[in-house]
Formats: C-alpha cells, structure tokens, sequence
C-alpha cells in the first residue's frame, strides 16, 4: 500500500482509509441500493426484511431463517483458487455467525473453464465444508466458460438474533479477531483458519449465538474486506449511530504494517455493541478462546465518526454528509 517504511499520523491514516479500496467497494452498494430502492423494503408475511445486515433474517416460526451470498473477484479467484473455494464456505459461515444464528448447508455456482481448471477450486469448497462442518448440498456449474468465476450462498438459523441495526448510544464498541494467522500474501486476507484445528475454528464460532442467546450483545458485523474501521461505519450507518474510535485500542498481531492491518479482512474477526455491564463477560469469553477482543471506542447517537491515535482525534465520516452502503435511515439531504 505505501513505497516507504515512514510511520503514517493520524491524518494520514484517515486520508488512507477513505481512498482504501475496501472502502470503495462498500461505498458502490449506495448505487445498488438506490437503484432498488422503489422495491424497498422487503415485507415478508407481515414482517420488514432488514437491507443492509450480514445475512437477511426472515421470521420462521419461534426464530429467523438466514440467508446469504458471497460472491469473489476474478482477480483473486485466478490466483487463489483453491483458498477462494474455501473461503467459499469461510466468509459466508462468519455472516451466519455474526447473525447470532448457525449454519446448515450452502451451494456454490461456478464458471469454468473445462479439463482440470476448476479442480482447485471444487477441493478449497470440499475442505471449507469438512472444516466447518456444513454440507455443500447442491449449486450450478458450468464448464464452458472464459475462466472460473465463484459465488457461495449459505442458509442458517437464529434463535435470537445480532443485528447490524441495534447498536446502542453509550455501548462499548467491541472488537473480536483472531490473531494466530498470517497474511494470504499478496493480499490483505489475516488467514488465521486454514491448517487450524477444525474443532477449535468452530467452537470460537459458537460464541456468537452464545453471546445473543445470552443478551449480551444486541448487534455484531463480522469484519468485511472493509477493514474495522470500514466494518465500524457500516454498523453505525444502519444503526443511526457515531463513535469515536481507538485505534490504539484494536487488537493486533506483533510486526505487521499497521496500516495494512486497518485494511486487513481478518478470517475471524467481528464488531458488537456491547453495555458496561456485559463488557466484563464478552471479554472473557473471547480471552477464554484465545481471541483478542478490547473496547476500541464508545457508540453515540451524533451519527459522526471520529478515528483517535496517540492522543489525537480526527474527524472521519459524517453521515448526514454522506453515505457509506446506503443501508441507514435516509434523510433528506444524505447523499
């Protein structure tokens, strides 16, 4: 990202991290949304499907059905096919989780070329399965393509759910990530899954339904390709809320660009809106599983988001400036 070992400041970080290419990405699902928004919003026997959440959350019975897609650039799939298939099954299991629910089964589509082009690809999904322990149940192939493209849909279930809706003025925001990794060189992807214990990759999973089973937390995002700060903007847009963040407070592994790690999609990693109260018991239950987990700032209703370092704070975004995903109330002037 940088030609120089030069440590960034404050204000050079907050310059970084709006042009960040994760950033970007986020901030083209605002078209997307205003292009669907006539069809907006989703009702569903009686009750509003939510956009803009890490999974829809469709009512069924005494809890919600998930439902999520992932879809993966052409550039990463060509290069890392069979991580791609795997984080196939990866991504799309943290949006389960992050929901507060459980995973039961996903599907694949997959554009190929023939021969043995989609090998690689098709073992990273077998293993994704083995390892996580959901069923690839069915998909769509086809072979006769220029190249392989991938996209991986996933169904769950919630009995009480995290939302990206529900963050609270004067919670703690939470930080969650899994430090025992390393990066997917040449990319920005903290890989701390793959070769790990599959036993243990779950059972840090299952703290999430944990969590909102429990009512300690009533809202998560697991971290995007947006990085925290990223993944932060998006909580706070959908739930109407600012913050001021810490950045000395996120949790991170020793050695790595710090920059690069504000950009980094990690493989376990997730944001909560957490009380006081309940603080003490969501850290120890992350420290108990070997995950960092700290406090990286306090959620307000000012819906600004403020990035502090070293004593100094910046302001970052505004959202009655400016839209990230579009998914937040909209207000009449919001661009």
């Amino acid at each position: 990202m940088r030609t120089d070992d030069a440590p960034l400041d404050l204000a050079g970080i907050v310059q970084a991290l709006r042009a960040s290419r994760g950033i970007a990405h986020k901030r083209d699902i605002d078209e997307v949304m205003q292009t669907l928004h006539p069809a907006l919003p989703v009702q569903h026997q009686g009750s509003t499907i939510a956009m803009g959440d890490d999974c829809a959350a469709i009512p069924d019975g005494d809890g919600y059905l998930l439902f999520a897609i992932e879809g993966f650039l052409n550039e990463f799939v060509d290069q890392q096919p069979w991580f791609a298939g795997y984080c196939g099954v990866m991504v799309n299991v943290s949006d389960i989780y992050a929901m507060g629910g459980r995973p039961a089964a996903v599907v694949d589509a997959l554009w190929s070329r023939g021969g043995e082009a989609a090998r690689p690809v098709l073992e990273g999904l077998r293993e994704g399965s083995r390892v996580y322990g959901v069923p690839l149940v069915g998909g769509h192939s086809n072979r006769r393509n220029d190249r392989e493209q991938l996209s991986v849909a996933i169904v769950g279930r919630a009995k009480r759910l995290l939302t990206s809706f529900d963050a609270q003025a004067g919670h703690h925001l939470v930080a969650a990530i899994d430090l025992r990794g390393r990066f997917q060189e040449p990319y920005a992807y903290w890989n701390a899954s793959s070769g790990a214990p599959a036993e243990r990759l779950r059972g840090d999973l299952e703290l999430l339904p944990a969590i909102a089973e429990g009512g300690l937390s009533p809202s998560a995002k697991d971290i995007s390709m947006a990085g925290v700060v990223g993944t932060a903007l998006m909580l706070l847009e959908c739930s109407d809320k600012g913050a001021t963040i810490n950045l000395d407070a996120i949790p991170r592994p020793p050695g790595v660009d710090f920059l690069r790690w504000l950009t980094a999609f990690p493989s376990y990693g997730f944001l909560l809106s957490v009380a006081d109260t309940d603080l003490p018991e969501v850290l120890r239950r992350f420290d108990t599983r070997g995950i960092a987990c700290a406090a990286i700032g306090r959620i307000d209703d000012s819906r600004e988001v403020r990035l502090s370092m070293q004593g100094r704070e910046l302001p970052f975004w505004n959202f009655a400036d400016e839209a990230l995903i579009g998914c937040g109330p909209r207000r009449e002037g919001t661009t």
